[in-house]
């Protein structure tokens, strides 16, 4: 029973992650016709930061949750294609709050799942808190998205682009609702770790992530990862 229910998101993921890479090929080749080739460029980078999770697998053999996947393949193509190729960040003016509070919430679980399972791992020395990991998490994501700011200001200063809309004071909102989504992240990931909650989707994608990679990992069993089969 929960083998077909994993199949069928699964099958539901790769229909959707097929969709979005359709519709970024179409709108390439709309968009070349048009004329707009620094769009094309973009768009195709975009198509290209979707096929991550294959390569990080063939290359790597480091396996994503597909649930994760599934987010972060939406939000690349809500946050670039749509976002800044198509302009609904100026068409919207609550899109890049949007995208902004999502970025930190999926930046807040990468790094709340990569502290996590190197302090699961019984080869690292760590002994690390449930404070200090959610900790992590928080600062992780808030890292990135610092660096995405520092990204945006640099193209705009080299390149006359405005990714920066109304300048500081759009970076300054960006960081602050990354530090929501990020915040939410954390709060939620120490309560996980007080109370081991079962239900908790973060102690799924952790299991998932532990039993898809053992070769990453001495402690594959830690958390009774064997108990999610789904």
């Amino acid at each position: 029973m929960l083998a077909s229910i994993y199949n069928f998101f699964s099958s539901i993921h790769n229909r959707i992650s097929l969709l979005l890479k359709a519709l970024l090929i179409l709108g390439a080749v709309f968009l070349f016709i048009a004329g707009q080739y620094q769009a094309v460029v973009e768009t195709l980078l975009i198509l290209c930061i979707t096929f991550m999770p294959l390569v990080l697998d063939a290359r790597l053999q480091v396996k994503i949750p597909y649930e994760f996947e599934t987010l972060a393949i939406l939000f690349a193509y809500l946050s670039l294609f749509l976002g800044e190729v198509l302009d609904f960040y100026n068409r919207f003016w609550w899109w890049d709050i949007v995208l902004h509070i999502s970025s930190g919430f999926l930046l807040g679980i990468t790094g709340f799942l990569l502290v996590y399972v190197l302090n699961e791992d019984k080869k690292i020395n760590f002994d690390l808190s449930p404070f200090f990991i959610a900790l992590f998490a928080f600062m992780f994501a808030m890292g990135f998205g610092g660096i995405w700011e520092i990204f945006e200001f640099s193209l705009d200063e080299l390149f006359g682009l405005n990714m920066q809309k109304s300048g500081l004071q759009d970076t300054m909102w960006d960081l602050i609702v990354d530090a929501i989504g990020a915040l939410f992240i954390s709060i939620l990931g120490y309560r996980f770790l007080l109370t081991k909650e079962s239900d908790s989707f973060l102690e799924r994608w952790i299991d998932k992530f532990i039993v898809a990679n053992p070769k990453m990992f001495s402690k594959t069993g830690s958390h009774d990862s064997g108990k999610h089969d789904s």
